[in-house]
């Protein structure tokens, strides 16, 4: 029979996925047990919330792997992938808000897969300064970082095109990119040609971060279906966030992120949320681990009232509260 979720506003389910396999740099594989040190758990119950935690997935650890050099580490990749998403449908069957600390950003496939096993569409909107679309036949460097999103679309090696039973995994129109700002040729010219929508940073910035997330939110649908948000932090700028694996100029301002970012996360049809890139080696004081955890907490914090809020519409009633997918 089908499996019906009922969302559960006051929960959360935590997974960690300790991976820098697909990553530019090692360190990140680090950042779920820095972000659970940081206090990151007891603050979310601190403001209303019930943590389920799910645990941390294997480490999967950064090497350049020069024997495969257009798809680097693919199949320590691949075996992070099955675990998580093994986490990632139990957390979504709970009907629980599912949020990933990552490593690197392949981690988004083994979620959106865990969240795919129980319903039949899920946006996704990609909060980062790169488009992640380059493949192994475009790529510059063979990390699978700089080709997620081209494997979530059906684009690349078919270990992962195919992770997901049935490519692909999101369908470009319903990906939308937010915060770009680093785009190789390749990646410039299939944009030119897609229907994904994409939100330029100069762009967000000139109107302001949360009037530019509205506009966004309109774009992935998400009044009409539920979607996935993934948060690449090395979309602030370096000045306000440089414990990350590749910095580099420009950026969004900590406030446009912080003001996006709230907009997202307050929208009653987030699914998922997965963050990644938080390096801990770079920020040896901790100082970025407590700014990420607290923005975290005062995003999911602003959640709760919005979705607490009185409002004039008709209620839900529990079919329109639950979502049918595959059979269990």
């Amino acid at each position: 029979m089908a499996v019906k979720i009922v969302r559960q506003p006051k929960k959360i389910a935590l997974i960690g996925a300790p991976s820098s396999a697909a990553a530019f740099s090692a360190g990140s594989e680090k950042a779920p047990a820095a972000l659970r040190a940081a206090g990151l758990e007891a603050k979310l119950q601190g403001v209303g919330y019930e943590v389920v935690d799910y645990g941390d997935c294997a480490p999967r650890l950064f090497a350049n792997d020069d024997e495969h050099r257009r798809a680097r580490n693919l199949t320590e990749i691949v075996a992070g992938l099955n675990d998580l998403k093994t986490r990632a449908e139990l957390a979504v069957k709970s009907g629980a808000l599912v949020l990933v600390l990552g490593g690197d950003c392949a981690q988004a496939i083994g979620l959106l897969t865990g969240a795919r096993r129980y319903y039949k569409h899920v946006n996704l909107l990609w909060f980062d300064r790169d488009a992640d679309l380059n493949t192994p036949a475009s790529t510059p460097s063979g990390r699978i970082d700089g080709m997620v999103v081209a494997h979530i679309i059906g684009k690349g090696a078919p270990e992962l095109v195919r992770f997901w039973s049935e490519a692909p995994l999101v369908r470009e129109p319903d990906v939308t990119l937010f915060g770009l700002e680093r785009l190789d040729p390749p990646e410039q010219e299939f944009l030119s040609k897609s229907p994904m929508r994409h939100n330029y940073a100069a762009d967000i910035q000139f109107k302001g971060g949360s009037k530019a997330a509205h506009e966004a939110l309109v774009q992935v649908h998400a009044d009409a279906r539920e979607f996935a948000l993934h948060f690449d932090i090395d979309v602030i700028a370096e000045e306000d966030f440089p414990a990350v694996n590749v910095p580099g100029g420009g950026g969004l301002r900590f406030g446009d992120v912080r003001a996006s970012f709230l907009e997202f996360v307050k929208h009653k049809n987030l699914l998922s949320l997965d963050v990644a890139q938080y390096n801990p080696d770079r920020d040896p004081e901790g100082s970025g681990a407590k700014k990420l955890v607290d923005l975290l907490v005062e995003a999911l914090s602003a959640r709760l009232e919005a979705l607490a809020a009185p409002t004039t519409e008709p209620a839900a009633g529990p079919e329109e509260m639950s979502s049918s997918g595959t059979t269990a």
